[in-house]
């Protein structure tokens, strides 16, 4: 599900991006600002596109941060944002670790109905596929933005569920040298070895980091093997600064396949599928820039990515075995430049900022059952004003607030044609356009108690792959969702309540649906009659005692048709309630612990549109926890995820069957050096 081109274009492209920036940077380093590089926040989140103080994080936003991700004991970023945020997750279907991350019960669809980013760099790409976490080293990471609900004025196509930001470290003051080593080796035939470099010196700041891990899983012909590295340099300018970012990843995944019911109760680790095995190789190299200029901030991301994945596999439908092989080649350009503007009046704050998102995705198809090739170029342009007052408008206290109202426009133009779609041939030669906007306010009507409101209207295109398994043979129609959310958050001492209640109102949802009938032949990708999802969200964080701390989310969440022949009916794959709690211990003396558990109620199956199967996907609860000591520079852990060694699934596309079970309980010893 990815593109290709030549090797000599493989070649070249990034060289040409790294002169084009050059230029840039080179152009950028003779401007001069007009506030000190000190003025500069030190403690960050990216809410407006724009680094801000921690108090402005985005309206209702979740923060994880690098210490966060430490206690807890995730070993990548997918597994930090299910045990530390909350996020359900479900198990992905070739073995990796790179679960279907679900904000607001998007069910099977749920990758395609938020966006997520790297440093301002999308993931998320034009194809049914997870953005693959498991290739961000996890310690290069300095902290996981999440942000539930509608946002496509800042971040345009797929945001109606949320938006994942993950951002990478930057560097600081001049500096010695310092980094870490770690090895980690568990059950299940587990190992995960990793080792991170970082420097800074005359306004230069390098860093490196490379991670190799590779585990059996649970059940046979499930084993995934990973190796990722990023390396960047960054360069401080005064108020501002320039950088270059390369990553990579080379992963091989065996693909254990799907169990009836029967199958899985008989044995839940056994697979039907011991041929099938496929690959992943991904490259990106990224460049940025930031620069102040007295009241106006810009900056811009440049980057571009490189992606092969490969798939093979054996069916046996009694007459003799059937090999098919396939092989996707995408290739992805972003350019993402922007301008801020701020300026105080009294104890009023604005905030005004505008942007251009240029986009180029393709992909190239050699496969057995595809001839696809498919280009998608998107031009969006948004603007969004907030302002701030009370107090000088920023931090917490009784009387301060925030209003903040954007737009935005994005159009987009496909090229696609697959003459073996099935079963339907396939063309799409379109250009279509859409629009998004949002009004957020958020008022403190005490000291330690801040309610907000949240509204607005979110969009999402159908992906290369879904028009190329539609219902019929009109192209399908763009998705649009009605945003509403309202909620109050409690923060004194340290100790934090938020709790939201949103609702979600989709016209032409996109989304598969097995019920219906093309050619003869049952499922295809359709619009579906008018949705909603409506629910509310907890979030907690409170300090019992000097040492200790427990953290919790939950969501109770209903999704339904509203419309047409399914009206009343809940939709699949969504679990009703979710809840998470962490309990942490670190005392002084070094030693620390983390517990965590985890409930996820009963769930429709994946065909079940009629609610008619007399079966639910069962609810399940499972444990995780990590106890840690350190010694000096060193530091010593046992983890274990699943400590019930439960039996469960979540993902089951038919009614007692297309089930990939979760694993059972791993245990995994670690040491880590600090240096």
């Amino acid at each position: 599900m990815f593109s290709t081109v030549s090797k000599r274009s493989h070649a070249v492209r990034p060289l040409v991006l790294a002169a084009i920036v050059s230029s840039c940077f080179a152009h950028a380093a003779h401007a001069q600002s007009a506030i000190a590089a000190t003025d500069l926040p030190t403690v960050l989140v990216t809410g407006s596109r724009f680094a801000n103080p921690v108090a402005l994080a985005p309206i209702g936003a979740t923060v994880i941060s690098a210490e966060d991700i430490r206690r807890a004991g995730a070993t990548d970023v997918n597994q930090a944002i299910r045990k530390v945020g909350g996020v359900f997750g479900r198990q992905s279907l070739d073995a990796s670790p790179d679960f279907s991350l679900d904000l607001r019960g998007f069910g099977s669809n749920s990758a395609q109905n938020m966006v997520v980013l790297v440093d301002g760099v999308r993931l998320s790409e034009n194809e049914l596929s997870n953005p693959v976490l498991s290739t961000i080293p996890i310690d290069t990471v300095e902290r996981i933005e999440i942000v539930r609900g509608g946002s496509s004025v800042l971040y345009g196509d797929g945001a109606t569920g949320g938006v994942i930001q993950i951002v990478t470290k930057r560097g600081g003051a001049d500096q010695a040298t310092r980094g870490s080593l770690s090895l980690e080796a568990g059950t299940l035939r587990s190992h995960d070895a990793r080792a991170s470099v970082a420097g800074s010196f005359n306004g230069f700041n390098l860093d490196a980091a490379i991670d190799n891990q590779a585990t059996d899983n649970s059940r046979a012909n499930s084993r995934f093997q990973g190796t990722s590295f990023s390396g960047g340099a960054q360069y401080a300018l005064g108020a501002g600064r320039i950088g270059l970012r390369v990553d990579s990843a080379r992963q091989k995944s065996r693909f254990p396949g799907s169990l009836t019911q029967a199958q899985f109760d008989a044995d839940a680790d056994q697979s039907l599928t011991p041929n099938d095995f496929g690959s992943l190789d991904s490259d990106r190299i990224s460049a940025f820039a930031e620069q102040r200029f007295g009241a106006f901030d810009a900056a811009a991301e440049l980057s571009y990515r490189e992606k092969t994945v490969k798939a093979h596999y054996v069916s046996d439908f009694g007459f003799g075995p059937s090999i098919s092989d396939s092989q996707y080649d995408t290739e992805q350009t972003q350019f993402s430049p922007r301008l801020r503007h701020r300026a105080q009046y009294g104890t009023v704050n604005n905030e005004l900022v505008g942007g251009i998102d240029l986009l180029r995705w393709k992909r190239t198809t050699r496969s057995d059952f595809s001839a696809a090739d498919a280009r998608q170029d998107s031009k969006a342009f948004y603007v969004r004003d907030e302002l701030r007052f009370g107090a000088a408008g920023q931090g917490q206290g009784q009387g301060q607030g925030r209003i903040a109202l954007g737009a935005r426009h994005e159009t987009f133009d496909k090229d696609y044609s697959d003459a073996l779609a099935f079963p339907l041939p396939a063309n799409d030669h379109s250009s279509q356009s859409l629009r998004a906007w949002d009004l957020q306010g958020s008022y403190a009507v005490l000291p330690a108690l801040t309610v907000h409101a949240k509204a607005g209207q979110s969009y999402r295109l159908a992906t290369a792959d879904e028009n190329s398994f539609r219902s019929s043979s009109a192209i399908l129609q763009p998705q649009t969702s009605h945003d509403l959310e309202l909620g109050a958050t409690w923060a004194q001492a340290g100790n934090q309540l938020s709790a939201r209640v949103f609702r979600h109102r989709l016209v032409n949802e996109i989304y598969y649906d097995p019920t219906i009938f093309v050619n003869g032949f049952a499922g295809a990708n359709t619009n579906l009659d008018p949705t909603e999802r409506r629910g509310v969200e907890i979030d907690g964080q409170w300090r019992l005692a000097a040492d200790w701390t427990v953290s919790a989310h939950a969501q109770h969440l209903k999704a339904t048709f509203t419309e047409g022949v399914n009206s009343g009916r809940s939709l699949t794959l969504v679990p009703k309630n979710v809840v998470s709690a962490r309990l942490g211990w670190s005392p002084a003396s070094g030693s620390s612990a983390d517990l965590g558990a985890q409930w996820v109620d009963s769930q429709r199956f994946g065909s079940d549109f009629a609610n008619s199967c007399t079966a639910l996907i069962p609810s399940h609860t499972t444990f995780d926890g990590r106890v840690a000591q350190r010694v000096g520079k060193w530091e010593f852990a046992l983890a274990g995820t699943n400590l019930a060694d439960k039996q469960f699934y979540s993902n089951a596309f038919s009614c007692r069957a297309g089930i990939y079970p979760e694993n059972g309980r791993q245990l995994k010893l670690s040491a880590r050096y600090d240096f």
